[in-house]
């Protein structure tokens, strides 16, 4: 401010602005803006100012600020960015109120202006200032700026699309260096997929992302709990049906079919008394169809990966012909409960779920049990909704609206079925369909759709996640 009133000695309103009184004050940061309408060298500078102003702790005051910082935009975007993002990468703004507040009052209105504020040389040099922040960022500035992006122009495009895929895979630890046992790392794995799954469709390709989670997490799922592995497989599976060309994909169809087969017991060998087999284990029906899922759809660009090796089909087959007596079992067992019942109740949808995802099996299964093994058939996955339908209307009204969860939202539950140590994974006490069988399966349902981004994971270095409340 001082700076300014020696510029403009004239302007007398500001020789006041240090005064207490609060409605002088008001007044002189309303006023700024005017300093620049004629002569735009200093603009940066009182944008500068203006963003320091926001650590006031009087409503009114920011609001004034924020009214100021747009005038600002509309004389001059570039300059209004420049000295908004010196406050943003201050080594002094480090962690304290101006920082996060400058970059939530971008967040909200840089989506609000239109090409004659936001042109083509403003939009690339916000691109060009958020990258360079987002070397040294907490986990809710991580989505913030994800946010300042795609409310751009460019961000509306495949191109910019892309972009943001590039820079989540930025933030990503490298596969060889991953440690899901610290929680950290967990929390920003977990932050960074929710956010992907936003931008990618068949024109905005994630193959860098689907090979990163099978060689990183795919091989490491026993680190995570049950709901994370299934907050990273049900996004590497919608992701793995856009995925283009993909490097070594027979050495990843491997770990997929690794992980898998830990879900896919041998049928147990027959007793001796009676002839009769054991009780049928519990089966994730979840992890299962999200594993079989994506290895279908990688499989099917090396159809000879599996066919090559005979030992390996045959103890295949024998795992999914078990598995189908029991998907079968489930799905008869399942109909039967749902026949004339009422839909909408949360048991019955908890019931449509568990259909979908045993459904969804069967088929890749009968897939796989060709001979040669086919991947021709078409899978809609359990937890997205049907194309058409009013909660198919629904959720893309919802993502296009609230594409994050707040900072403190509760996170969906994934639907449990039966288990006995399923009580314990539901923290928070959501009532669980237990099937009639109470074997075939432990969880079965949706994921944690687009977390909240409250501040997490580490701090120094590119990439990294600074320091913060964790999520």
């Amino acid at each position: 401010m001082d700076i300014v009133e020696r510029l403009y000695k004239n302007f007398e309103i500001l020789s006041s602005a240090k005064d207490k009184a609060k409605e002088i004050r008001k007044q002189a940061i309303k006023d700024l803006p005017q300093l620049c309408r004629e002569n735009r060298t200093f603009l940066p500078k009182i944008a500068d100012v203006l963003a320091q102003l926001l650590q006031s702790d009087d409503t009114t005051e920011i609001k004034e600020v924020h009214s100021s910082l747009t005038v600002l935009f509309k004389i001059d975007a570039k300059g209004t960015l420049y000295g908004l993002f010196s406050q943003i990468q201050s080594d002094e703004a480090e962690d304290n109120v101006i920082r996060e507040r400058t970059i939530k009052y971008l967040a909200a209105k840089v989506k609000t202006f239109d090409k004659e504020v936001m042109n083509k040389e403003a939009e690339e040099i916000l691109w060009t200032e958020v990258k360079k922040s987002l070397k040294d960022v907490s986990g809710e500035e991580f989505v913030q700026f994800l946010d300042i992006l795609s409310g751009t122009q460019t961000g509306r495009t495949v191109s910019g699309h892309q972009q943001v895929l590039q820079l989540v895979q930025e933030q990503l630890d490298p596969a060889d260096q991953l440690d899901l046992t610290d929680s950290e790392s967990a929390d920003k794995l977990l932050l960074c997929i929710r956010q992907a799954i936003r931008y990618v469709s068949r024109q905005t390709r994630p193959t860098q992302l689907v090979g990163y989670l099978v060689d990183a997490v795919v091989p490491r799922l026993e680190q995570l709990s049950a709901d994370a592995q299934l907050e990273l497989l049900k996004p590497l599976a919608e992701m793995s049906q856009y995925c283009g060309e993909l490097e070594e994909t027979a050495a990843r169809c491997d770990k997929l079919y690794a992980a898998l087969t830990d879900r896919m017991p041998l049928p147990p060998p027959v007793t001796e008394e009676n002839g009769a087999v054991g009780d049928p284990p519990s089966l994730e029906f979840s992890h299962i169809e999200c594993l079989m899922f994506t290895l279908h759809q990688l499989a099917r660009r090396v159809p000879s990966w599996l066919t090559d090796d005979a030992d390996r089909l045959k103890e295949f087959r024998l795992r999914l012909q078990y598995l189908a007596r029991g998907t079968q079992a489930y799905i008869k067992s399942l109909r039967e409960a749902l026949k004339d019942a009422d839909l909408k109740s949360e048991e019955n949808k908890l019931r449509a779920v568990a259909l979908k995802t045993t459904s969804n099996i069967n088929t890749m299964i009968k897939d796989l049990f060709h001979t040669p093994p086919s991947y021709k058939s078409t899978v809609s996955l359990s937890w997205k909704p049907q194309a058409g339908s009013a909660t198919a209307q629904q959720h893309q009204k919802v993502t296009a609206e609230s594409p994050t969860a707040k900072p403190g939202d509760k996170r969906r539950v994934p639907i449990t079925f039966g288990g006995q140590d399923s009580a314990n994974k539901n923290k928070d006490g959501r009532r669980m369909y237990q099937p009639p069988s109470g074997k075939y399966s432990e969880r079965a349902g949706g994921y944690r759709e687009q977390g909240g981004g409250q501040r997490g994971g580490q701090r120094g270095g590119r990439g990294r996640f600074r320091g913060g409340n964790r999520y």
